[in-house]
C-alpha cells in the first residue's frame, strides 16, 4: 500500500517553498519546455487559456510570449505560489486565483487551451480534474499537460522497501500512463495522445536529494522522518540502501517519469448545435 495524499500538506508545503522552487525544480522546468513544443505542435491560437497548477507562472510567461493577444488565468491551490505568480507575471494579461484543479471556479465553455505541469500526480485520483478540465473548455479546445508517472523516484521506493519489507510503502505513488488515458477517456476526451520521457537528476548524496525535494515543496514525496530513534535507524538504513543499489563515483541518481498528454473536446455536430 502506498501512502495516502493529504491535500492539506501537498497545499501548505508549496505554500512554504514558493520563493526557492524555480531554483531547484530543474526537472519542471524541462518539462515546461517540452509542453510548450507539444502545444505549439498543435497549431493554437488561444484567445482565452487556463493554467492548472500554475505554480510561480514559469509556463505562463513564456506562453504569454508566445501568445501576447491572449487573456490568461493561472490557478494555483497553495496561496503563496498565488503571490509569487501574481508578483512575477506583473504587467501581462495573466489573473491569477487560489483555487482547486478538482473544483474550478468558472463557467463551462471558458477557455480555449487548459494546460498544466507538474500539479495532477498530487490527486488521489484524474478523474474529477480531469473532467473540470473538459468542463470549462470550449468544444474543439485544447487540453495540454505533463504530471509525473509511476517510475518516478523508484529508486527511493525501492531502498525504502528493502528496508521495510516489499509489501510496505510509505512513499508517494504516480500514476502510470495507461490510467492517464483511461482517465481521459472518462472524462469525455475523445481525441488524445499519451506518452512517457525519463528524465533523470543526479545528487551528491541521498540527504541532498531528499533536502531537493523538500526545497520544491514535494517532501511528501518522501517517507516521513520521525524524531524517534527506530525511525532514524530506518533512514539511515534506506540511504545506505539507495547508494548500495544506485549510486556512483557521480553521486545518486533520481528518475523521473513525465507523462505527457494532448487531448481536444470534441466539436457539437451540426445537429447538437441545432438542438
Amino acid at each position: 500500500m502506498a501512502a495516502e495524499i493529504d491535500r492539506d500538506k501537498v497545499r501548505e508545503s508549496f505554500h512554504r517553498q514558493a520563493t526557492d522552487y524555480d531554483r531547484h525544480a530543474v526537472v519542471q522546468g524541462r518539462v515546461v519546455e517540452k509542453l510548450l513544443g507539444l502545444l505549439q505542435g498543435e497549431g493554437v491560437s488561444p484567445a482565452h487559456l487556463l493554467d492548472v497548477g500554475a505554480g510561480t507562472g514559469r509556463l505562463l510567461a513564456r506562453l504569454t510570449d508566445l501568445y501576447p493577444d491572449m487573456d490568461a488565468v493561472g490557478a494555483d491551490l497553495a496561496p503563496g505560489m498565488c503571490q509569487a505568480a501574481t508578483a512575477n507575471l506583473a504587467g501581462r494579461r495573466v489573473r491569477v486565483v487560489n483555487a482547486d484543479a478538482e473544483s474550478l471556479p468558472f463557467e463551462a465553455e471558458s477557455f480555449d487551451v487548459v494546460v498544466s505541469t507538474s500539479t495532477y500526480q498530487w490527486l488521489a485520483t484524474l478523474d474529477q480534474a480531469f473532467s473540470e478540465a473538459h468542463r470549462v473548455l470550449k468544444p474543439g479546445g485544447v487540453f495540454c499537460f505533463a504530471l509525473f508517472g509511476e517510475r518516478t523516484l523508484f529508486e527511493l521506493r525501492e531502498s525504502y522497501r528493502a528496508v521495510l519489507g516489499g509489501g510496505t510503502d510509505r512513499t508517494h505513488s504516480f500514476f502510470a500512463a495507461e490510467a492517464v488515458s483511461a482517465a481521459l477517456g472518462r472524462a469525455g476526451f475523445g481525441v488524445q495522445r499519451v506518452s512517457s520521457e525519463l528524465e533523470v537528476e543526479l545528487h551528491p548524496d541521498v540527504p541532498e536529494l531528499l533536502r531537493s525535494l523538500k526545497r520544491i515543496g514535494a517532501g511528501s514525496t518522501a517517507p516521513a522522518s520521525g524524531k524517534g530513534l527506530s525511525e532514524r535507524r530506518v533512514m539511515l538504513e534506506m540511504m545506505a540502501s539507495y547508494r548500495k543499489q544506485f549510486g556512483s563515483e557521480a553521486g545518486v541518481p533520481a528518475t523521473y517519469e513525465v507523462v505527457y498528454g494532448v487531448a481536444r473536446k470534441e466539436q457539437l455536430s451540426d445537429s447538437d448545435q441545432s438542438d
